[in-house]
């Protein structure tokens, strides 16, 4: 990635079509120009990543055909796709299932129901420590919501 270059593409995997819209309608009012990549399982997006460009995947984790960590878990120990950011969004909201996300390397983990500013300031933040080449360290991996 180019220091300074805009996101261009998210990649939203989400089994709920009113989720997959709210999301896309984040994204589209806090990054303009963004294209969001819409697909409603698991086993979609890793029919459609080898022919996309995907700047950052946003996925649900209760899916039906497979769920999200076993997705983050192919991702992250794929050489392909292992450096592509990728942001949990999930009713899911134990300490025990965020922990288990952030192990397996998603970015971060965000609560549903979520407000559209919390889904856009942590996806500026992944984005700004990726174009500035700073790594992620579990201290600094953004939880929503933010834990009292």
């Amino acid at each position: 990635m180019t220091a300074g270059r805009p996101l261009r593409s998210v990649m939203v995997i989400e089994d709920s079509e009113t989720m997959r819209g709210y999301i896309r309608m984040c994204l589209q009012s806090f990054f303009p120009g963004v294209q969001s990549l819409e697909v409603s399982g698991g086993f979609d997006a890793l029919r459609l990543l080898p022919g996309l460009q995907v700047d950052l995947i946003i996925t649900d984790i209760n899916m039906p055909d497979m769920n999200g960590l076993e997705l983050i878990r192919f991702l992250k120990t794929h050489p392909t796709y292992r450096r592509i950011p990728i942001v949990i969004v999930s009713t899911e909201g134990t300490p025990e299932d965020q922990r288990r996300g952030m192990a397996l390397g998603a970015e971060a983990y965000i609560v549903k129901p979520f407000r559209p500013d919390h889904l856009a300031q942590v996806v500026r933040a992944i984005w700004l420590r990726r174009e500035q080449n700073l790594p992620s360290t579990p201290q600094e991996k953004p939880v929503w919501p933010p834990e009292n």
